[in-house]
């Protein structure tokens, strides 16, 4: 579920919006690390740390996007790719690891289920993270519904033309890029207490790349997507492990290849072409 509710804030910002973005780790560590400091250092409880977290990659992701979405495809590509590249030697910096533990990362206790529940704290969390993304992902459906919605298709589409039309690109670009930004806040901070454990090696560029492979994989443009996009990012290392644990990456590759063969759309869109065909052989017979 915190793979989705991230890989959710991908689909916003690169399938609703077109915009590419190789970076989107980042704001999942900025999460991860958001709570980890509010909660070691200044005793905030993990509910309003969970918040806090989603508050700071909304507005780091707003600023981040009024500051590059002006800029062409590929060059939007690189810098974001810039920032999953900076973000773990930031982390370990001398000047901010008496906050983030430097290297050797940040310990977590994780609370346990509130008023005495008959649940244990693995329990309790699956069910907080369950109702968190079924929140986002009525959100999002909304979102993307609305007018907010229709204006950064249009963007996507064709920029001159939104323009044209009096859509401020810029602005919708730097909002959704936020909103998106948000949503990975969210699932870092829920990773963290997942692991109970938090270091900078866990947010790497090649976590940015696994959060795009899951978006692509799910389906770009769709929010139910996401949640395909979710699995499959769990449970790819055991599939590939039954093939061969030396050679995972390269299975991983295959089953990517594949998917882009046969699933263009993702698995979404695969769903969508299958209820398509049975509408139209029933409406035959």
């Amino acid at each position: 579920m915190t793979w989705s509710l991230a890989v959710l804030g991908l689909n916003l910002i690169a399938g609703q919006a077109g915009l590419i973005s190789l970076g989107h780790g980042a704001f999942y560590g900025l999460g991860a690390y958001t709570l980890a400091v509010l909660m070691r250092h200044w005793s905030v409880s993990a509910y309003a740390a969970i918040l806090a977290a989603g508050l700071v990659g909304l507005v780091a992701g707003y600023v981040f996007g009024r500051v590059v979405t002006r800029l062409v495809r590929f060059y939007l590509a690189l810098t974001t790719f810039a920032l999953a590249l900076a973000l773990p030697q930031m982390l370990k910096s001398s000047y901010v690891s008496s906050w983030t533990g430097g290297a050797q990362g940040v310990y977590l206790d994780r609370p346990g289920a509130p008023l005495r529940l008959p649940l244990t704290s693995d329990q309790w969390w699956y069910f907080v993270t369950l109702g968190i993304l079924a929140l986002l992902l009525w959100m999002t459906h909304n979102l993307i519904a609305g007018r907010i919605g229709r204006a950064i298709r249009a963007m996507r589409d064709d920029s001159i033309a939104a323009r044209a039309m009096g859509i401020d690109v810029t602005n919708y670009a730097a909002l959704i890029f936020g909103v998106g930004a948000a949503y990975a806040g969210v699932a870092g901070a829920l990773g963290a207490l997942l692991l109970d454990f938090i270091a900078p090696e866990s947010f790497t560029y090649w976590l940015s790349i696994l959060l795009l492979v899951g978006a692509v994989f799910g389906g770009m443009t769709s929010v139910w997507g996401a949640l395909a996009g979710g699995l499959f990012l769990q449970f790819w290392p055991d599939v590939a492990a039954t093939v061969s644990r030396d050679l995972t990456q390269p299975v991983f590759g295959a089953i990517l290849l594949l998917s882009m063969r046969f699933m263009p759309d993702g698995v979404a869109g695969l769903s969508s072409s299958a209820r398509r065909s049975l509408e139209r052989v029933f409406w035959l017979r």
